[in-house]
């Protein structure tokens, strides 16, 4: 067997990874996004405005409290969710640095085909037969 390379990074490249991997999931975001406009949400509010069943809800959340990104209080039998702030403002500072010290070069920008023809050398795709990500897709089946 093979041995893995391990590096230590420190405390705040780690604590930023840990924020971006929770919030590597659009759900994730949308719950994020609705609690920065309205702080203090129960779970039945969120499952409310985003239309997903509620143990999906429940899932994320759950992703959401271990990256540390929510504080979770208990009212009876209800659980209130809020932004844990700190975390948000370690991201904020991070990205605020790291956007005020990138400068695109020339040779970094590129151009997007606007006609959709096909670029020289372009390899074939393969894509599952049924894929979900691109639902307007159609199959070679069909």
């Amino acid at each position: 067997m093979g041995t893995t390379k391990h590096f230590d990074f420190d405390s705040e490249t780690n604590a930023i990874a840990e924020i971006c991997k929770a919030l590597g999931h659009p759900t994730r975001i949308q719950i994020m996004s609705l609690l920065w406009k309205k702080n203090n949400r129960t779970c039945g509010e969120i499952v409310s405005l985003i239309p997903l069943a509620q143990s999906t809800i429940s899932k994320h959340l759950l992703e959401l409290k271990k990256a540390n990104l929510l504080n979770v209080k208990n009212e009876g039998k209800k659980t209130i969710y809020s932004i844990e702030v700190d975390k948000i403002q370690i991201l904020k500072k991070y990205l605020t640095n790291y956007l005020s010290n990138r400068v695109i070069s020339n040779e970094e920008k590129t151009v997007v085909p606007t006609s959709g023809a096909k670029m020289k050398n372009e390899k074939k795709l393969n894509l599952k037969q049924y894929n979900y990500q691109f639902p307007n897709k159609k199959n070679k089946t069909d």
